[in-house]
């Protein structure tokens, strides 16, 4: 194993039996543990690609995204326009008092003059920029109303559009998700279930719904928020560049100081969380593992030993922790020295400005407002990157669901199924899950009207996946599966599958009432059909007692009931449904033997007067078959009644007989 040095001692050369032990308790979990960072968000492998994709999820809204795109551009413009307003606010209540100071009378010139003949230089720089001055007069409060009025206007409609911006953005980010969640809907349903047989279902579930939820924050928090940071940028830039080019190139040095310290800490810290989670799930691993095999280790006495190595492993947690929170939590108070270095120098060379005439104090005050504009949207884009890329990383696996090879479509001009007395006929049948491999080949056999055909052998020998080939789940690679003398692979596979009801090893039950569960089998059951199926298969012997008979809920995974009880009801879903070609997969395989008895009597009834293909095990459960098919590797090596293999002594009879000596050994112990 990966981590079986971790597990021993340096000095030990090989593994103790304790050591075995404990790894055969955890191999479970640390399975477990590499699935979970199978999935956890990561780099996309074409982010360029999958990230234009993800854009293109808003194509069919490109007009309200217009509308949205203008409405951000004057909420933006509007709200830059503030602080310049604001900073005109200040001059005129910095002019009313330096109008205050000099004596009435004098015009602005000539009260400059008089400051240069008296020596004071920066005063008269200062009263000669002044707008409006007028000597002797005091603030205009008249204009300072009008202009605070003008300002809060300004903000309250930039704020109305930027909250208008932002609600239709969220409305457009919920219903592209809604298309894209129907979208993979659709698709798993066009799939075959060739697709299923390789793809864990854990994998699918997390694509469906983890993938697709971090899809959704990443374009309702970043996406959407990009727009007004990317707009709030270059409209502060264009303000700056008006009101002073020297102290906005000051400002825009913060850029590449941003950039410096987003380029040296961001990819430690993207690669100290990896480890940080990589530990998290190890120490997961180890938390399993201890209460997977509690009652083993206390009878190892290995519990100190548990608690030493989850100690080690949490103080290995606890230096990536450490590590991942500590370079991420520099990035911002750096953002801020940057941001704080950019204020003093516009402060410092806007003073200048301002006291050698060459700028007015309000704009500077607007100045030092935008830089403040200026340096946060800069650190939201900076802090999107990370969320983008893991939005990405699972936009790019929902696209490989889309992707995916769907099963062809059937005929529009298919035929209807032909009417007959229901005979089945394998002619030459071959398949294989992998072309390298086949499983079944040439294989033929007839199934006539009413027969029960039962189909055993061991586990591989392709009994599952014949009855899967008669219900059109895979195609065949050769030969023709007829009913009634007509090729079902010309059939839509509604028409295929419509006439066929199946038992399967696992009970499915979905959340609902037994009521439900058993109407599941035909929606148009009455309750007096659904009570004639639930007597026929034994269902209503237990069904009474329970709290609220056949309205009962069954609870999560039917906790409720027994695993008989569960295979009962899914009998009498099957009866209820009526088909005429019935499938049994190991519909006894969980049952104790009283309960099997009930089983077959349940069958023996759901058959009557049905073609029915029985998969079993117990070989028990088939004496009573018209026809046995023996299969191995793929291919029929008896066909007869019961009694008529046993006489052969063949591969049924092998069958037979270790089934029969393992329940002798069973009752001598």
């Amino acid at each position: 194993m990966s981590d079986q040095k971790t597990r021993t001692k340096p000095a030990e050369p090989e593994l103790t039996e304790d050591e075995k032990l404990e790894i055969e308790l955890g191999e479970q979990a640390r399975l477990a543990s590499d699935s979970w960072d199978s999935v956890a968000p990561g780099k996309a492998d074409n982010f360029g690609q999958s990230f234009g994709r993800m854009l293109g999820l808003l194509r069919p809204y490109k007009w309200a995204l217009v509308a949205v795109t203008i409405m951000g551009t004057a909420g933006v413009v509007l709200t830059v326009l503030a602080p310049r307003v604001l900073g005109r606010a200040t001059d005129a209540v910095f002019t009313g008092f330096m109008g205050r100071q000099l004596p009435e009378g004098l015009t602005q010139e000539q009260a400059v003059e008089g400051l240069r003949a008296a020596g004071q230089e920066r005063v008269a720089d200062m009263v000669a920029a002044a707008e409006n001055l007028v000597p002797g007069s005091g603030v205009d409060f008249d204009l300072l109303g009008r202009l605070l009025v003008t300002v809060l206007a300004l903000y309250v409609a930039g704020a109305l559009l930027m909250w208008l911006q932002g609600y239709i953005i969220n409305v457009i980010m919920v219903r592209a998700m809604w298309r894209l969640r129907e979208q993979v809907e659709t698709k798993i349903n066009r799939l075959p279930l060739a697709y299923f047989d390789k793809v864990q279902r854990g994998e699918l579930i997390s694509r469906v719904t983890n993938d697709i939820d971090n899809i959704t924050q990443t374009m309702q928090q970043s996406l959407s928020s990009a727009l007004t940071s990317i707009l709030t940028v270059v409209g502060v830039l264009v303000m700056m560049f008006t009101i002073s080019w020297q102290l906005a190139l000051v400002a825009l040095v913060s850029i590449p100081l941003m950039g410096v310290i987003f380029g040296i800490i961001g990819p430690k810290s993207q690669k100290a969380f990896g480890t940080q989670w990589r530990k998290v799930g190890r120490l997961n691993a180890r938390v399993e593992e201890s209460f997977s095999g509690h009652a083993l280790v206390k009878v190892f006495g290995r519990r100190q030993d548990f608690a030493d190595r989850f100690k080690a492993e949490n103080e290995e947690l606890y230096q990536a922790s450490f590590k991942a929170q500590f370079l991420s939590g520099i990035i911002w108070p750096g953002m801020s020295f940057v941001s704080n270095l950019t204020y003093v120098g516009i402060a410092v060379l806007g003073g200048l400005m301002v006291a050698n005439g060459t700028m007015l104090l309000g704009s500077v005050q607007a100045f030092i407002q935008y830089t403040q504009m200026f340096t946060q949207p800069l650190s939201e884009l900076g802090g999107m990157a990370a969320v983008v890329q893991s939005g990405t990383a699972s936009a790019e696996r929902v696209f490989q669901l889309l992707d995916e090879d769907e099963q062809s479509e059937d005929d529009p001009q298919a035929p209807a199924p032909a009417e007959g007395d229901g005979t089945i006929e394998f002619e030459h049948v071959a398949f294989s899950y992998d072309p390298e491999h086949p499983l079944i080949s040439d294989l033929s056999f007839i199934v006539r009207p009413g027969q029960t055909v039962a189909i055993v052998g061991p586990t591989g020998a392709g009994k599952t996946t014949l009855v899967n080939l008669l219900m059109r789940f895979y195609e065949l690679d050769g030969g023709r599966i007829l009913v009634n003398g007509q090729d079902i692979a010309t059939l839509s596979r509604h028409d295929a599958r419509a006439r066929t009801g199946m038992v399967l090893q696992d009970p499915w039950l979905f959340a609902g009432t037994i009521r439900e569960n058993i109407r599941y089998g035909r929606q148009s059951a009455t309750d007096e059909e659904i009570l004639a199926a639930a007597q026929a298969t034994y269902v209503d012997r237990f069904v009474h007692s329970l709290p609220h008979g056949y309205d009962t809920v069954l609870e999560e995974d039917a906790a409720n009931l027994s695993a008989g009880e569960k295979q009962l009801i899914t009998i009498a879903r099957a009866f209820v449904a009526r088909p005429s070609v019935l499938i049994l997969d190991e519909a006894t395989s969980s049952v104790d033997t009283r309960t099997e008895k009930l089983l077959q009597q349940a069958m023996a009834s759901l058959r009557q007067g049905r073609t029915s293909f029985v998969i079993a095990h117990r070989l028990s459960t088939i004496r009573d078959a018209d026809l046995i098919l023996v299969m191995e590797h793929g291919a029929i090596v008896e066909k007869g009644t019961h009694d008529e293999l046993i006489a052969a002594g063949g591969a049924y009879h092998r069958l037979y007989q270790s089934q029969f000596a393992g329940a002798v050994v069973g009752a001598d112990e």
